[in-house]
């Protein structure tokens, strides 16, 4: 079994899914051993999750259990808004926790990356909004993901939903829950033979969406520097602070807001922000190892998030089912859920596959993305954008959805119950908005087709969705003629 000694606490990789076993990878500490996990209901417990069979798309999913001992930690120095934080660790505490791994089946498919995703518990439970945005392009080039369950209070619920399967899961608190996030980042890294398949991981990425941004934005400031365990960041959707750095029972440690990333980074971070994400007192300018992607017509979560992306498979229909519900777009995203006005159906799908292949490359071999305009803003505090004649907001990342326009998107604006604060608007154009701006079908697909040029040409869409896109455009009934 080897041993490495990277973070100070030992880890066990054990096995949940069928018919494996294997080694443990570890950091210090003495030495673990894997087991498989018997009962339950046999498959892993997420939210929004693709729901198509993997194996269509030759994907094969996973699951494993993660234990060890875990650090809190505690601050050496005050906590500055620059985000270069001194911490040590403090107080260790056992833990269980898992991972959810969906990889390619075919050794030859991967591409050396793994993108390790910190599951978001804003809903109570273990959810992958960034698998569900990403998915289309993790497959197509064939990476592997990885699901940390790294919170309490999605482990608890993922407890409650198969008590049987999880029954050895055991969480601290969330203090201990960056230690958790580098451990299973590591054990992918050490165990490759058992959590991959025998796949080889040349680099491994760390992302999070919403409340995991916060909290990845507080790792990367206080725990990367010590762990070294990922090779790059995409942060989606922060807000203007971190994450309590430690929380009770351990001592409160807030962080400052607003938190920065640190300037002094030796991997690189891609910081993707949409409309309504409230982080732009955190604004900060590029450097050689960051980039923040501010793009238009996004909100925090959208229709694609809610109900789209479950069935994408990468087909030219969804994106035409996506044109068309900028069109016809609803206000209830989901059954016995609805908003008061229809949510938005913009373009950030898109905009986050070519964030991730951009941070790929990065990684890969030194080629940093492209700088992103950033928003026009009338006010920061409250938030107050300036928008174009048709109600776009004007700035961020361009693409058709905003430059060849057949709604208004917008991020702010929604009100209902629940969520729907996050869920952004869109309102169609009349068909007398659509004549006046295009004329007729063919002066619109000329629009829709440079807008979609140009945003490629300026690295924000990937040529595989451009193709897609510009078709959609083509094949759509915008308008007569």
């Amino acid at each position: 079994m080897r041993v490495r000694r990277v973070l100070g606490s030992a880890v066990c990789v054990l096995l949940v899914s069928t018919g494996m076993a294997g080694g443990a990878g570890a950091q210090t500490g003495p030495a673990t051993t894997t087991r498989p996990a018997t009962g339950g209901n046999g498959v892993p417990v997420i939210f929004g999750h693709t729901s198509f069979d993997l194996a269509s798309v030759g994907y094969t999913q996973e699951e494993f259990l993660v234990e060890g001992t875990a650090d809190g930690y505690a601050p050496a120095a005050p906590l500055t808004s620059d985000g270069r934080w001194t911490v040590e660790p403090t107080t260790p505490a056992d833990f269980t926790t898992r991972i959810v791994v969906n990889r390619p089946t075919r050794p030859r498919d991967f591409n050396g990356t793994v993108v390790v995703e910190w599951l978001n518990v804003s809903g109570g439970a273990d959810a992958s909004p960034d698998w569900i945005h990403m998915h289309d392009e993790l497959i197509r080039q064939g990476y592997a993901w990885v699901g940390v369950s790294a919170q309490a209070v999605g482990m608890n619920s993922t407890k409650g939903f198969d008590p049987v399967r999880y029954a050895d899961l055991e969480h601290p608190g969330d203090s201990y829950s960056y230690d958790m996030f580098s451990q299973a980042g590591q054990a992918v890294r050490d165990d490759a033979a058992t959590v991959l398949g025998g796949l080889r991981p040349r680099s491994i990425l760390g992302v999070g969406e919403s409340q995991s941004a916060t909290r990845l934005t507080t790792y990367i400031n206080a725990v990367h520097p010590i762990a070294g365990v990922y090779d790059g960041f995409l942060v989606h959707s922060r807000g203007p602070a971190g994450s309590a750095l430690s929380q009770p029972p351990l001592t409160a440690v807030p962080t400052p807001n607003p938190s920065f990333i640190r300037d002094d980074l030796d991997v690189p971070v891609l910081v993707f922000q949409t409309e309504n994400d409230l982080g732009l007192t955190a604004r900060q300018d590029d450097t050689a190892m960051f980039r923040l992607w501010e793009v238009a017509g996004t909100a925090h979560f959208d229709l694609y998030g809610l109900r789209q992306g479950a069935t994408d498979t990468g087909a030219r229909a969804s994106v035409e089912a996506w044109f068309d519900s900028m069109l016809h777009p609803t206000a209830q995203p989901i059954p016995n859920f609805t908003c008061a006005t229809p949510i938005n159906s913009g373009p950030q799908t898109f905009v986050l596959r070519s964030a991730i292949r951009s941070l790929h490359r990065w990684v890969a071999d030194g080629r940093p993305p492209p700088h992103s305009p950033r928003f026009e803003t009338i006010s920061v505090q409250p938030v107050q954008y300036a928008v174009d004649a048709n109600g776009n907001v004007l700035g961020g990342i361009r693409t058709p959805a905003v430059d060849a326009p057949v709604a208004k998107l917008n991020g702010l604006g929604q009100t209902g119950t629940g969520f729907c604060f996050l869920f952004g608007i869109t309102v169609p154009f009349t068909p007398e908005q659509l004549a006046a701006l295009y004329g007729d079908h063919g002066g619109f697909v000329s629009a829709w087709v440079r807008a979609t040029r140009a945003a490629e040409r300026a690295g924000f869409l990937l040529p595989e969705d451009a193709r897609q896109i510009r078709t959609a455009g083509a094949r759509s009934e915008v308008l007569p003629g």
